[in-house]
């Protein structure tokens, strides 16, 4: 370095608190990453410590004049938290996201002044015209560190691929030699690590650290009713220890869970993606300070959420990998000595699954009607392809983003064009993910039967090969998860069920061209609709 040494021990306890120690690999992360030029991949357990490493290795590279740090972060929730921990060393952090608008004008002329020690976005900022145009030059130039964090995500094999983190690319392909570059991850096993540390630099250096929590009591359930899954939850949240999280795979069934269980005494409340920032943050703060007994939730609530004392992780449905499991069930037990994991499955987890693969990666045929509509005009509005393909709006942002990802499209403003960038179905690499989806599902089927250590099964997956049976799950004690449910709960459930009607929204403009003589906003507007089942739900679905 090229800068006095400094008292590594003394900047963590200022970040940690008084008594604070380096647990294994953190300082070897931190001295990695203040080499020049420096590629490091740090994979380590859920509430190891990945962001110290970074907020250290920041403190110490502006100390010694360097520019400041660029963090990619998924999620909102996790810049809320990393801006609080990044005031404790007196860093000064700034995020430009989807919710701040009205700040980004002073963020930017803080990296000008040099101000500001660490701006975090999210990926999909990476797409945004305005701050690839402004802000990202501000920052490119002088910048001292670039930080990927949840770096699973740009591997094509990693569980929660994001088309967006596939920009990074060509932000690491940019980048000078001397800049070090760090990417942290709790869920990568050693197929994305070798594609992950190849996308870094071809120097890269791997830490990887043991991936068992000690502190957690796993279990898992299979009921495939969801009345006594709910019955089960109604009967059991109340006995688990402080507060946690009911994981859901779909926002209708956070608001659906989270209404059963407040109907039934639980203080329980949903927590999702289409929810804004003024409806989460309160929230999270009420699961932090343990003022609510649980927070039902889509993976919104995921990578980054730290709540130290978090006392359980249930699942009302299957995840779809092992990987994806273990980072969600690993937000549980950090700093308390016993936790719970309970993994519930159910008739409807394979169907879900099939679903989000089948959108994930549209068919050929209709990238190419996207792609033929947009070149046969100047500029294309969304609402303008709606009324020319017969494509949901939801699929045509997807395709749309993809294709944009890829080259083939470009953004002005709201209006997509034609690029000169030829383009390809790349079948042959979307039938290997798409295998891959397929065997992690399978995967978490067999972990829903495996007679064996549970921690053991997870670790293994994760190619943590430096393990041994935990000795806490239900396996290793020898004790099932009790289904039991009390039959009246069961039937209340099912009543539930058959009430609890999904809304369905109208919507609020004429499509273009749809009705000669009817445009804009729809007035009066229509009534909502209403669905009186949920496909397969034990209300009126079966009968469905």
């Amino acid at each position: 370095m090229s800068c006095e040494q400094p008292d590594l021990e003394a900047l963590l306890q200022q970040l940690l608190g008084s008594g604070a120690t380096f647990r294994p690999h953190q300082r070897e992360a931190i001295e990695a990453i203040l080499e020049e030029g420096a590629r490091v991949l740090l994979v380590q357990r859920t509430g190891w410590g990945k962001s110290a490493v970074y907020w250290l290795a920041t403190r110490v590279w502006r100390d010694c004049g360097h520019g400041p740090t660029l963090i990619i972060s998924p999620l909102l929730s996790l810049m809320r938290d990393q801006i609080r921990a990044a005031s404790k060393l007196g860093l000064r952090a700034a995020t430009v996201n989807s919710s701040n608008h009205e700040d980004w004008a002073d963020v930017l002329r803080g990296l000008e002044a040099d101000e500001i020690d660490v701006l975090l976005i999210s990926p999909e900022r990476l797409a945004n015209d305005e701050f690839r145009s402004s802000y990202l030059p501000a920052i490119q130039g002088s910048m001292g560190l670039f930080v990927v964090d949840e770096v699973h995500c740009i591997s094509d094999w990693g569980h929660d691929f994001r088309p967006d983190y596939r920009r990074i690319a060509a932000i690491l392909a940019s980048l000078p030699p001397s800049m070090p570059v760090l990417g942290t991850t709790a869920t990568a096993n050693a197929r994305v690590q070798e594609d992950v540390a190849t996308q870094l630099g071809p120097a890269a250096t791997t830490i990887v650290g043991s991936l068992a929590r000690r502190s957690l009591r796993l279990a898992t359930l299979t009921m495939q009713d969801q009345a006594g899954r709910l019955a089960w939850l109604a009967t059991n949240v109340p006995r688990l220890s402080g507060s946690g999280i009911i994981y859901c795979l779909t926002v209708a069934d956070t608001q659906r869970v989270a209404a059963w269980l407040q109907s039934q005494g639980i203080d329980a409340h949903p927590y999702n993606g289409p929810m804004s920032a003024e409806e989460r943050e309160p929230l999270e703060r009420a699961l932090l300070n343990n003022e609510v007994k649980a927070l039902v939730a889509t993976v919104a609530l995921g990578m980054g959420y730290d709540k130290p004392d978090l006392g359980f992780v249930v699942h009302y449905q299957r995840p779809g990998s092992v990987i994806s499991y273990y980072q969600q069930v690993g937000r549980a037990g950090r700093a308390v000595d016993d936790a719970d994991g309970i993994l519930l499955s159910g008739r409807e987890d394979d169907e879900i699954q099939d679903y989000f693969m089948r959108t994930a990666f549209p068919p050929a045929s209709q990238m190419q009607e996207v792609l033929d509509a947009v070149a046969g005009v100047d500029t294309a509005s969304i609402g303008y392809l709606e009324t020319q393909l017969n494509l949901r709006r939801g699929r045509l942002e997807t395709i749309l983003k993809l294709l944009d990802v890829e080259g083939a499209v470009a953004r002005d403003g709201s209006r997509y064009f034609r690029t000169a960038v030829p383009w390809q179905y790349d079948s042959e690499r979307i039938d290997r993910v798409i295998a891959l989806r397929h065997e992690e599902v399978l995967q978490m089927r067999r972990y829903m039967t495996h007679t064996g250590c549970l921690m053991l099964f997870l670790t293994e997956a994760l190619d943590d090969p430096a393990d041994q049976p935990c000795g806490r799950c239900m396996n290793c004690l020898g004790k099932p998860a009790d289904a039991s449910t009390d039959a009246a709960v069961v039937q209340a459930a099912i009543g539930f069920l058959r009430r609890d009607h999904r809304t369905l929204a109208p919507r609020k403009r004429w499509p273009l061209d749809a009705v000669e003589g009817l445009k804009g906003r729809i007035d009066p507007p229509n009534e909502q609709g209403m669905a009186l089942s949920i496909y397969g739900d034990a209300g009126w679905g079966r009968a469905v």
